[in-house]
């Protein structure tokens, strides 16, 4: 009806519908009460409101704040990437101010049961109880926002609160006698640490904010320590078990809220001084080890890259094997110059542990390295993209594959890059990689001396000179052999967000001629049906995976060893006379059938050993690599 509110009703009717269905209830709550009025323009990134007060709770600053005695004021530090709403909540207790006092509007006013006098006189107790000026101190630790945000709220709330930002430099430099605070006789009450923000896909933040938490609570000697974090790895940090612990949930993952009493005997934690003097907090005494071998992998891996004009290669490849996990180095290339940048970047993978180690132990290894890798590379957190197996209930996956479609670009040999992308040099071509969209950055560093001889290849090439490039990923080895002279091109992949990554990369080294074409399709299938045409290639580079199962192909699933030799039987026909196919693939059992290739007169040359970079020989079977020709 017209004189309804649809905004503010005196009753909300709720329907839930699922399949057949329908759950009718009349809403007397309103609005959740965790929708604080100070939250509605709140930057992402920090806890939410109540979210923040339970932690708050479970840390003790509500008894904090509510003793009597006025010479003794507690004191707060909040390390998070958006200290509002801890800021507000511990400001609002302090102040003894109900966060629901500035609401205007409440459900249950719409009930006919509601009781009025009752009501205003809970309120009238609470505007009692509040104060103006709050008998704290809180001091917050950001890398993503400023104070101005918080102050601004606290003015708006009409409390008063000494408060400060100050960066995790500027506390590690304060004197551990004071407690560092601003009140220094009393000490730090309360530090509160907000990890929730920090998602699978972001451990090497985690890794450094945990790292950090250790050094500040050293400093700031805080009697009680709450932290918010998907897992419960802070325990070991701290070296102590929670004296609270409270489950929930953010979204679809578990929340843990657990807080600390720092007032009992803590062994001095376990660190791992660098070569800069500085000592890094570590939960296992072995990551040593680690550090060390990083380190001379570094210093010889280095001077062999820069000998060689290698900007982007694996620096160390579960050398230890405890720490099995392979760490890539990748720097960045000027679009206009083409000359390398001072960025870096970190890509880090972690190898499945057997099943005889304890879930905690390589847990906390990976940690470690998290933690030193970056110090030890000169590398910022920030730059550190780590791909682990999901801890999800639905199974161990790696992160899915980006979307995105093609962009045009604005000029010849120029494209936009997209969200997320970096460019980088290789063989004096310019390649975009993306390490947060996918599992894969783009490019895969084993298969360089691959692409570099391919290049040679298309050198070497007469005749009509075309290349296929099948299972064709980004097109990195297309740019290659077009840049080798090769006139036409033909790039094949079943991924339309690859497919559109292999044009941009091909734009932007300058290739951007209708002769290059770029199909999306089973390859299989594809190859079926180039059969029954004239389309012959002159080189064909066909690096193919271990296993594939996609809703797309339309047919049965692919296994590299069960089906390989139908592959290759098949790429043979479309070579012409004299032609030859590169071979490609990871599957370290792999073994060619060169009996049922024999009878198809398909001959296969095992070139593995040509292939494997200086900077993967620890692992040299990486891959496998074969030249497949018909005579």
């Amino acid at each position: 009806r017209a004189q309804v509110s649809t905004h503010n009703p005196d009753v909300t009717v709720v329907t839930r519908i699922s399949r057949n269905r329908a759950l009718v209830g009349i809403d007397l709550a309103g609005t959740p009460l965790f929708k604080r009025a100070y939250g509605r323009s709140r930057i992402k990134g920090g806890l939410r409101s109540d979210y923040a007060a339970a932690l708050l709770q479970l840390g003790g600053w509500g008894d904090a704040t509510r003793q009597t005695d006025p010479g003794v004021a507690p004191s707060l530090l909040v390390v998070s990437p958006n200290p509002d709403s801890l800021a507000v909540e511990a400001a609002l207790m302090a102040a003894h101010h109900a966060p629901g006092l500035s609401r205007t509007t409440w459900g249950f006013k719409g009930w006919a049961g509601h009781d009025e006098d009752a009501w205003q006189q809970v309120l009238a107790e609470a505007r009692e109880k509040r104060r103006t000026e709050a008998c704290a101190s809180i001091r917050a630790v950001s890398w993503e926002v400023s104070a101005l945000q918080t102050r601004a709220t606290l003015d708006a709330l009409g409390i008063k609160v000494p408060f400060e930002f100050v960066s995790a430099k500027e506390l590690a430099l304060e004197d551990p006698a004071k407690g560092g605070s601003s009140s220094p006789a009393n000490g730090t009450t309360l530090a509160a640490f907000d990890l929730s923000g920090v998602s699978s896909q972001e451990l090497a933040r985690e890794a450094s904010l945990l790292s950090s938490m250790t050094s500040m609570v050293r400093t700031t000697q805080p009697r009680s320590i709450a932290v918010a974090a998907r897992d419960s790895l802070s325990g070991a940090y701290l070296q102590q078990e929670p004296q609270h612990k409270l489950a929930s949930m953010l979204g679809r993952d578990e929340l843990l809220l657990l807080a600390f009493n720092n007032q009992q005997d803590v062994p001095e934690p376990h660190v791992v001084e660098l070569p800069n003097g500085k000592n890094v907090p570590v939960l296992m005494p072995q990551s040593d080890q680690f550090v060390a071998r990083l380190r001379k992998n570094a210093r010889l891996l280095g001077k062999w890259a820069k000998k060689e004009d290698i900007t982007c290669y694996r620096i160390y490849d579960a050398d230890l094997p405890d720490y099995a996990v392979s760490l890539e180095v990748y720097q960045g290339t000027n679009p206009a110059t083409g000359e390398p940048t001072k960025r870096k970047w970190l890509q880090i993978f972690e190898y499945a542990p057997p099943k005889s180690i304890d879930p905690l132990v390589a847990q906390s290894r990976l940690m470690d390295v998290l933690s030193l890798a970056p110090k030890v590379l000169d590398i910022e957190d920030r730059n550190v993209f780590v791909h682990v197996r999901k801890r999800d209930k639905g199974g161990s996956q790696y992160a899915s594959e980006a979307t995105g479609v093609f962009a045009k670009p604005v000029s010849k040999g120029h494209v936009p890059l997209p969200p997320g992308a970096h460019l980088i040099d290789e063989g004096g071509l310019t390649f975009e990689v993306n390490f947060s969209s996918r599992l894969d950055c783009g490019i895969f560093l084993d298969h360089r001396d691959t692409r570099a001889m391919l290049r040679e290849m298309a050198k070497q090439t007469k005749g009509s000179k075309r290349f296929l490039n099948l299972f064709a990923y980004t097109g990195t080895a297309t740019c290659y052999a077009a840049d080798g002279g090769m006139r036409y091109t033909t790039t094949v992949d079943l991924s339309r967000p690859s497919l559109d990554w292999a044009r941009r990369n091909m734009l932007r080294n300058g290739f951007d001629g209708a002769e290059h074409e770029y199909v999306q399709a089973d390859v299989i299938r594809w190859i079926s049906e180039q059969r029954r045409t004239k389309n012959r290639w002159d080189l064909v580079f066909c690096d193919v995976p271990t296993f594939s199962n996609s809703n797309r192909m339309g047919r049965r699933s692919f296994d590299v060893q069960r089906d390989h030799a139908e592959l290759l039987i098949g790429v043979s026909r479309l070579l012409v006379r004299g032609g030859v196919c590169v071979f490609s693939c990871n599957l370290r059992s792999f073994k060619p059938d060169v009996e049922a290739l024999g009878k198809a007169g398909v001959t296969i040359e095992d070139i593995t050993g040509q292939t494997i970079p200086h900077d993967f020989e620890r692992n040299a079977r990486i891959h496998h690599a074969y030249l497949v020709r018909r005579p």
